[in-house]
């Protein structure tokens, strides 16, 4: 086999990424990481996990948490941390103020729009006399 053009010794190299949860801490992160796969003197087989041209252990082997070096991390499918911050920023948004329409003197509120009330919504339900 040829080695691959900018990595040196490499027969494939394979692109991944993969989300991360810390279980202790809740700090979440994802990495991408290029799997350069080589062959050794013997003719084994070997793997390289590849991050910013440097090489770094294996994320499938030990992860340690970013935040706390924790060693109890969830490995998920990339785009889950993402996506959990994005549906937890959702959450947390607050509708923006809209105007408010005072009652008149006569209890009723000012304006052509009906306010409903909870009587009005429950009369549905209410039996009617046999």
């Amino acid at each position: 086999m040829s080695e691959i053009a900018g990595h040196p010794g490499a027969t494939a190299v394979v692109n991944e990424s993969y989300s991360f949860a810390c279980m202790r801490c809740g700090h979440g992160w994802e990495q991408s990481y290029e799997i350069e796969h080589h062959i050794d003197g013997d003719g084994r087989e070997f793997v390289q996990y590849v991050v910013n041209g440097q090489v770094v252990p294996s994320p499938l082997s030990r992860p340690a948490c970013a935040n706390c070096d924790h060693q109890v991390v969830r490995i998920m499918r990339p785009g889950r941390v993402a996506s959990a911050r994005d549906a937890a920023h959702q959450q947390h948004r607050t509708p923006p103020a809209g105007p408010v329409e005072a009652p008149t003197a006569g209890g009723e509120v000012s304006g052509e729009e009906h306010h409903w009330h909870l009587a009005d919504l429950l009369h549905v339900f209410q039996r009617k006399a046999s």
